[in-house]
């Protein structure tokens, strides 16, 4: 988040759980069999359980994750695994208890971790996500790769994006091929492990070691033509790629009195002229700053 705090959008502007229900009954019917909850962080939207509990029992959902901070207390954990709700992504950039205050600029270090032990504890399938950018965390790529020894997590590593609102940003200099030859320099004999179809990381496992770590290569999209998501942010914006501009604001639509097969025809023309990769969706907006991912979500 940055520093300075953000504009909270107005509730009304939001997504209603009965709106997001709705969306997420059409989404299902034409196939979408998983769905992440993310944010900002999920949990600060009050009665979060509840609409999970709705959607839990949604015909085709195969699956629900959330992306979240990590400081969330063991009756939330427990909760969660009541609803079958078993796969959770922390985003976690730093195990230093100083860097990690320097990124979140909260002190909630050992209750993240703690929560992510108990989570392990429990047998939930945790990924801790870290993006790594120079002067700020590369330090830690090592040590995410030494907790894969003991702890049965998987680390992702993230190429940092041109999301942070500004108008000026730098080609990363830490790109999948330089975390990985980082990694490769200090653990030669890596096991390449299956990817997952449709997987946007590439996946690696130390010989020995319980856990796994995988590179996302955020900023140079490498896995644009296998790329199956779709995006919907609180306020409605569709996107379909999340370099691209919003497709459609569905929010708008149903509340303009829009019927379920309008609805179903504006989703399925907005997926059909989907650009063919992340450059050209950047290309069309090209002039225009991008907007932080505290905005996008997560």
């Amino acid at each position: 988040m940055p520093e300075e705090g953000v504009a909270f959008v107005a509730r009304k502007q939001l997504l209603t759980y009965e709106e997001l229900t709705y969306l997420l009954e059409i989404f299902t019917a034409y196939g979408v069999d998983k769905v992440r909850i993310t944010g900002g962080e999920p949990f600060v939207r009050r009665d979060l359980m509840g609409f999970l509990t709705t959607i839990s029992r949604l015909d085709g959902l195969r699956e629900i994750t959330l992306t979240t901070n990590g400081s969330l207390s063991s009756e939330q954990i427990d909760s969660l695994i009541t609803l079958g709700i078993r796969n959770v992504n922390i985003s976690l950039d730093s195990l230093d208890k100083q860097r990690f205050f320097q990124i979140t600029r909260r002190d909630k270090f050992d209750e993240v971790v703690a929560a992510v032990m108990y989570m392990v504890k429990k047998g939930m399938h945790v990924k801790l996500n870290a993006v790594i950018a120079e002067g700020k965390n590369t330090e830690d790529i090592l040590p995410f790769i030494e907790l894969t020894k003991e702890h049965p997590v998987s680390v992702r590593f993230l190429e940092e994006m041109p999301f942070n609102g500004s108008e000026t940003f730098e080609i990363p200099k830490w790109n999948h091929v330089v975390i990985k030859q980082h990694i490769v320099d200090h653990y030669p004999n890596l096991i390449k492990v299956d990817d997952g179809k449709n997987s946007t990381s590439v996946n690696y496992q130390v010989p020995g070691y319980r856990g796994t770590f995988g590179i996302i290569a955020s900023y140079s999209r490498t896995f644009c033509g296998t790329c199956n998501r779709l995006r919907l942010s609180a306020t409605g914006e569709l996107r379909t790629c999340l370099y691209g501009k919003p497709a459609i604001n569905l929010r708008d639509l149903i509340r303009s009195g829009a019927n379920r097969d309008e609805v179903v025809s504006e989703l399925l023309r907005a997926v059909a002229n989907k650009e063919k990769d992340g450059f050209e969706a950047e290309g069309i907006l090209a002039s225009a700053p991008k907007k932080s991912m505290s905005f996008l979500g997560g």
